[in-house]
């Protein structure tokens, strides 16, 4: 249940993975493509960068809806300093798994929310560390063919089957990982004024 004189979210999103996220506890809000060029032509490093294009995203969308309270989020996946974009087919993306195979890789998750009310923008970035197990290639293509991941960056589902990739994760917000850490967003909507149940 939401307080019917908040104004409307937007979430500056087409991610069906963030909408799935916000399902759980909003009754209405509305999801906008952003249509935001994500290159890194500032050559941020890449915390930056995701805070970066987070902000970008719901100043994106702020500029038509003005009125409403707006969400926006990015999300990056670091594997020794290297960015693991979304890759897009099957080879890509068993490449990525295979360079992952015994270590870590950093996801970066950062969300900006803009108030109209108070006229505030509020920045939070969740780190998460994914250690991945030993593999080899006949698990990565098992796996991909299961869940087919080639929209999510770093190569995997963290909802869908992912975790047989896993040796293990340190979050402090496991929704982080789906795209939208959303501990520190149900804070921050109670604080601005919304109810949830």
């Amino acid at each position: 249940m939401q307080n019917p004189s908040a104004p409307t979210i937007f979430l500056a999103s087409s991610s069906p993975y963030r909408r799935d996220l916000l399902d759980r506890f909003l009754d209405s809000y509305e999801a906008v493509d952003p249509e935001v060029d994500e290159t890194n032509d500032e050559d941020l490093e890449p915390a930056e960068l995701a805070r970066h294009l987070a902000r970008r995203k719901a100043e994106a969308v702020a500029i038509n809806a003005r009125k409403a309270l707006v969400i926006g989020a990015d999300q990056l996946a670091v594997l020794e300093d290297r960015v693991l974009g979304k890759p897009g087919d099957h080879a890509k993306a068993a490449e990525q798994l295979l360079a992952a195979s015994g270590k870590s890789v950093t996801f970066l998750t950062a969300v900006c929310i803009l108030d109209p009310v108070g006229r505030a923008r509020y920045e939070h970035t969740d780190t998460t560390v994914v250690r991945f197990r030993n593999f080899d290639r006949r698990l990565v293509d098992a796996y991909l063919r299961h869940d087919q991941p080639y929209d999510c960056a770093g190569s995997f589902r963290i909802e869908g089957a992912g975790f047989v990739l896993f040796e293990s994760v340190k979050t402090d917000d496991p929704t982080a990982l789906v795209g939208l850490p959303m501990i520190w967003v149900a804070d921050r909507l109670l604080q601005l004024g919304y109810l949830l149940p």
